[in-house]
């Protein structure tokens, strides 16, 4: 079992190699001559950087059948190789994230008949299998999804006794993580998108965008803002990494904000209140809690309607997703204070991983997209720009035809692909009795 196993992902892999050379080799090449037909920023939409991964993916094969027993396939020791590139799968992060994209570019140019003829013709140039160039394009998607499958069903008939035992149980480990990084950093690009589409809803938005200082939502809600001689203000606050938005309710309109302003949350400590008169302000207070800046004389008192309110915007001391991959690339200890302010300094740290910075260009990006897409609009806003907590994305339905289907399918990560509208002929023409079969 251990040789059908190991030979199982040599195959596969050296099938993938041929892949990803067809389509750099047959597709790109063949685009790269006809500057009429795509232009340069097309072509890194189509295609992204697959170009990186064919490099990658070659340096891996062949560090792979070193250690690929011929003789005696059981005895192959290939953990080490997984090991010793781990980081550098990082690179599909770009690539996956890009597929959507990619797909919305493919199915745009596939409606006119010249370039479904030219991608045709250059599957048939190359001698490629009978597969369209969006399946092409999807392999090294499946591919980032199948190694975790495939090192456990490796790692099921290792025995313990076995010297690659620790080395394939490693590499178990950090694959999963490398697919768990993609899709951490697929849902902050979503993130950033839906925040930026929120501040575009929000009435008389001043100062700064959102994502110049922040790109996480950790926390939504609505307290009552205290002044020191009592006034009492009922406010609905957004808690970002490193600051915190308050905004009003419009009186008739409730899915109407309008913006109250923002606490630099770098910049103060919080200070917890017990039920009953506060010596400072001597007010008699409930629920409640104070930011106290560290640099000023400014406070801010805060109460919750309920206590478990209080104890959700008190106990925001989870550690941000990103941090979980500490121990594959060896960050630092995280920081152990983890109080409301310390989390929101957190939340965006990335420790400096690979393929999980969001650009400023991205963020740029994202604001673009969100006043285009707003301008016009009536003015509305989600009391919860980004789902919390994070829902799980959906699976990958389509899988890669060279994967035997003895590999047990799971959800590994996820990717969005755009969906298509239903055609309401189609949808009638099937019901039809003669066409059901």
């Amino acid at each position: 079992m251990r040789t059908n196993v190991i030979q199982e992902i040599m195959n596969t892999e050296r099938v993938y190699i041929k892949h990803l050379k067809d389509i750099c080799e047959g597709y790109i090449r063949q685009c790269r001559k006809h500057t009429g037909m795509f232009t340069v920023a097309q072509l890194a939409t189509i295609f992204g950087n697959i170009e990186d991964i064919y490099k990658f993916q070659r340096k891996f094969l062949k560090d792979l059948e070193k250690q690929y027993n011929k003789e005696e396939p059981h005895l192959s020791e290939i953990g080490s190789c997984f090991l010793q590139h781990q980081e550098g799968f990082a690179i599909y992060s770009e690539y996956c994230n890009n597929h959507p994209g990619a797909c919305a570019e493919l199915s745009r140019l596939m409606k006119q008949g010249r370039y479904r003829h030219f991608f045709e013709a250059c599957r048939l140039l190359q001698q490629m299998i009978d597969i369209a160039i969006d399946g092409f394009l999807l392999t090294p998607v499946q591919k980032i999804c199948k190694y975790p499958l495939q090192l456990a069903e490796l790692l099921k008939y290792t025995t313990q006794e076995h010297s690659d035992y620790n080395n394939i149980k490693a590499a178990y480990e950090a694959m999963k993580n490398v697919a768990c990084l993609i899709n951490e950093r697929k849902r902050r690009l979503e993130s950033i998108d839906k925040i930026a589409r929120w501040q575009v809803s929000i009435v008389g938005w001043e100062g700064l965008d959102i994502l110049e200082r922040s790109s996480e939502l950790i926390h939504s809600g609505e307290l009552t803002q205290v002044s020191r001689h009592g006034k009492s203000q009922q406010r609905t606050f957004f808690l970002f990494d490193h600051q915190l938005v308050s905004c009003k309710k419009d009186l008739l309109r409730r899915d109407v904000l309008y913006y109250r302003g923002r606490t630099d949350m770098d910049e103060v400590r919080l200070v917890d209140l017990e039920d009953g008169r506060d010596k400072d302000w001597n007010l008699s207070v409930k629920n409640a809690f104070k930011l106290v800046s560290k640099t000023t004389d400014e406070v801010h008192l805060f109460c919750a309607k309920k206590q478990e309110d209080k104890a959700r915007w008190l106990q925001l001391r989870t550690v941000h997703p990103v941090l979980r991959f500490r121990h594959w690339f060896l960050l630092s200890p995280l920081p152990s204070q983890g109080l409301l302010a310390s989390r929101c300094q957190d939340a965006t740290g990335t420790g400096g991983l690979k393929g999980m910075e969001i650009s400023e260009n991205q963020k740029k990006l994202a604001m673009l997209n969100a006043q285009k897409a707003g301008h016009g609009k009536s003015k509305g806003y989600s009391a919860c720009p980004v789902a919390l907590p994070h829902q799980s994305l959906h699976p990958l339905h389509q899988r890669h035809v060279t994967v035997p289907t003895s590999v047990p399918q799971q959800q590994v990560f996820a990717l969005a692909e755009p969906k298509r509208k239903p055609s309401l002929f189609w949808h009638t023409f099937n019901k039809l009795t003669p066409f059901k079969k």
